[in-house]
């Protein structure tokens, strides 16, 4: 590519920006116009740490949310709505806005890369465009599965060490709701400790324990989570020792981990014999067998 087309390149970025910018200066001009870009739900959403997210959004309450909204697939929308409720997205997004922005990209997408296609004569085959709408659909669903992946990451590394935390809490005189407290307000910032937080804010709005409970297990959606809660419950409706109930369960939490890594470990070896397949045992074989195939090729000759 040479610098023609790099200037050309650049020339489409730069006229894209313009559109850009023209768009949301006209969505934005009024406090009429400023009430269409509110969050479907009428509330102001939280800004995305996906710039994709903060990129698209006005252009989707815009252009395809009013389609979205018109999909009524119920089936669909409630996998959407535990799909953002999992990956900690509900401020950020509702169902409608999630729906929007892929019905946006997934035109997007194409519509770009063909303008790029037709004005640099890249010579891309058509089947290539339709192939994109679905991955440009796709995306919005990408940044919801990293999100909910960091998530599960973050709440196994830390359930063991708040759940030693919430037994020494109890044992020494504090009640669970009170240990929860204590936790909160000296754990550094964490998804476990955002989601004890709304235990103790779904408790405070009314709801009992076992509800905060089971809602903070729907939110997060990880078999640790919901096993802990489950015998939490359990242990609450029968009597038992708080405090006991939480040793037992922060030696089975580390268990469950041990034989996780363990997992992890004999899945890793068995993945490192396909690069030593293809990369390592060809090097050594020609280390080993290149001066035999010389010799035999030369006949022992020097010359």
């Amino acid at each position: 590519m040479g610098s023609a087309e790099f200037l050309l390149v650049g020339g489409l970025f730069t006229a894209a920006f313009a559109v850009y910018s023209f768009v949301s200066s006209i969505m934005s001009r009024d406090q009429a116009e400023k009430d269409i870009l509110s969050w479907a739900s009428g509330n102001e959403p939280v800004k995305s740490k996906s710039a994709l997210v903060n990129w698209s959004r006005p252009l989707v309450h815009q252009f395809t949310l009013k389609y979205a909204i018109k999909y009524k697939n119920v089936r669909y929308r409630k996998r959407v709505e535990k799909l953002i409720l999992t990956s900690g997205l509900s401020r950020e997004l509702n169902v409608d806005e999630f729906i929007g922005m892929q019905i946006f990209l997934g035109l997007m997408v194409p519509l770009l890369l063909g303008v790029m296609n037709f004005t640099l004569e890249l010579g891309f085959p058509w089947p290539l465009f339709v192939a994109l709408v679905p991955f440009g659909a796709y995306l919005p669903q990408i940044h919801a599965n990293r999100e909910k992946r960091a998530r599960e990451t973050s709440v196994r590394a830390d359930l063991p060490f708040f759940t030693d935390l919430l037994a020494l809490s109890t044992e020494a005189g504090l009640d669970f709701i009170g240990a929860i407290q204590r936790i909160v307000d000296k754990a550094e910032t964490s998804v476990l400790a955002e989601e004890l937080g709304n235990v103790l804010r779904d408790i405070k709005l009314g709801s009992s324990r076992a509800e905060a409970l089971k809602g903070m297990a729907a939110r997060l959606d990880i078999s640790e989570i919901t096993s802990f809660v489950a015998v939490l419950i359990d242990a609450d409706a029968t009597g038992a020792s708080i405090a006991q109930v939480l040793k037992d369960q922060s030696v089975q939490i580390r268990l469950d981990r041990f034989v996780r890594a363990e997992k992890a470990g004999a899945r890793a070896s068995q993945l490192m014999l396909f690069p030593m397949m293809l990369f390592i045992m060809p090097a050594v074989f020609l280390v080993l067998l290149g001066p035999v195939i010389v010799q035999f090729v030369y006949g022992g000759n020097s010359n």
